[in-house]
């Protein structure tokens, strides 16, 4: 997929967003950032794309409003249409794919539910339910991280703002991580039908809060589309889907992946157990050395312009890699190194701009509770498996683990 103006790794098996790409994709990065601010890589609809690999030039177009995330700015309505009707599956009318003003009036509708000062409220419940977690396994000495707690966790905690009967939320994982490999290009037919049957279930939930609203984030979100005024029924949809995939998916990816680079290190994973007043930072760093988001939302140049030495043209579409930026020495010292007492740290793996993280404060909290508790209780926490047999699942947006089977 990479230009041919570009160099390629040096293992010519590698195929960009592919297995190998999701497992480990930075020494690729490392070499586009060698390369240039700015690459060229393959058009894509006719459009050419540019990935975005360091630091300074991330954030300049994460802010610039003139690059939009709305893809129907970008391209003739016919095209956008024929994109969009693949499934029926859209965030595209929530916050993450619309641009001012209509961006500031859907996120307001749901701030409330994420300022720093509500989810500190939160930290009683989600100890609780970590707690719970982990006395299920306690006597068995091992688990799977994935599937017995860094899933788990964020779900439930996502699932009681939102009103989500218990009943449902293992089903929304194998329908998240469609979203998550939605772009990987294989197995189209098969993706499709799970999002779909991931907007069938929005829409059922929806109705169902209508018939009997309660005192969850989605029934206040059905009260404001009902007056028609704030919020519409294409857009509640969207922003419910949104919600219930992005209030777990990438906390999840933390735990996980943050682990393993946690095995991967151990002179750090010891200086955690021996100082727990790190973990906050440990988090940060882990965000930062291993954050499970590759890219977000496709930006659209809306004018003619220069970025990193390159000339972007209107229509143009970018690839922000959050990955690359986070691991640019040019700001991190020592970027390719973990160290978990780093400070100051300023990652972006929640993003910048008006698309900053919404969540992040439910993020930060909810790994920080995940890290301290298993530390604690299971001390002893090792892989195993053989390092080489972690199975990677993901895209181009997204990257997470199958399954960590661990012991302690």
């Amino acid at each position: 997929m990479v230009d041919q103006t570009v160099r390629k790794p040096e293992d010519q098996n590698l195929r960009v967003f592919g297995p190998q790409f999701t497992a480990n994709p930075f020494p690729f990065f490392e070499q586009l950032r060698e390369t240039a601010p700015v690459v060229p890589m393959q058009k894509t609809w006719g459009r050419q794309v540019w990935m975005v690999t360091r630091y300074e030039e991330a954030v300049q177009v994460l802010k610039d409003q003139r690059f939009s995330v709305d893809m129907r700015r970008a391209f003739s309505s016919p095209l956008a249409r024929l994109m969009a009707s693949s499934s029926r599956f859209d965030l595209s009318r929530s916050m993450v794919g619309v641009d001012e003003p209509d961006h500031s009036r859907l996120r307001s509708l749901v701030s409330q539910a994420f300022t720093p000062r509500f989810i500190e409220g939160l930290h009683p419940r989600i100890q609780v339910l970590a707690d719970e977690l982990l006395d299920r396994v306690q006597e068995r000495e091992e688990m799977d991280l994935v599937n017995d707690f860094a899933y788990p966790l964020p779900i439930n905690v996502i699932s009681e703002m939102l009103g989500i009967p218990p009943g449902s939320r293992m089903q929304l994982r194998e329908w998240s991580q469609a979203i998550a490999g939605a772009n990987s290009f294989e197995h189209r037919t098969i993706m499709r039908n799970k999002l779909n049957d991931f907007a069938d279930y929005v829409e059922g939930l929806i109705a169902e809060k209508k018939r009997q609203p309660g005192d969850d984030l989605i029934s206040q979100l059905v009260t404001i589309e009902r007056t028609g005024d704030r919020l519409s029924s294409p857009e509640l949809l969207s922003m419910v889907t949104l919600l219930i995939f992005a209030g777990h998916e990438t906390t999840s990816n933390l735990i996980s992946i943050g682990m393993l680079a946690l095995f991967d290190h151990p002179d750090q994973l010891e200086r955690l157990k021996a100082d727990p007043g790190l973990i906050p930072r440990a988090v940060e760093e882990l965000l930062r050395f291993s954050g499970s988001v590759i890219s977000p939302a496709p930006r659209f140049a809306l004018v003619n312009m220069e970025i990193g030495g390159q000339q972007i043209h209107k229509g143009d579409m970018l690839l922000v890699s959050l990955a690359s930026a986070d691991r640019d020495p040019a700001l991190f010292a020592e970027a390719d190194q973990m160290n978990v007492s780093r400070a100051p740290n300023r990652h972006i793996a929640f993003g910048q701009g008006i698309h900053y993280c919404l969540g992040a404060p439910l993020a930060r909290l909810e790994g920080q509770v995940a890290f301290t508790t298993l530390l604690k209780r299971m001390p002893g926490i090792r892989l195993n498996i053989p390092r080489e047999a972690v199975q990677w699942r993901g895209g181009m947006s997204l990257r997470g683990l199958v399954s960590l089977p661990v012991a302690f």
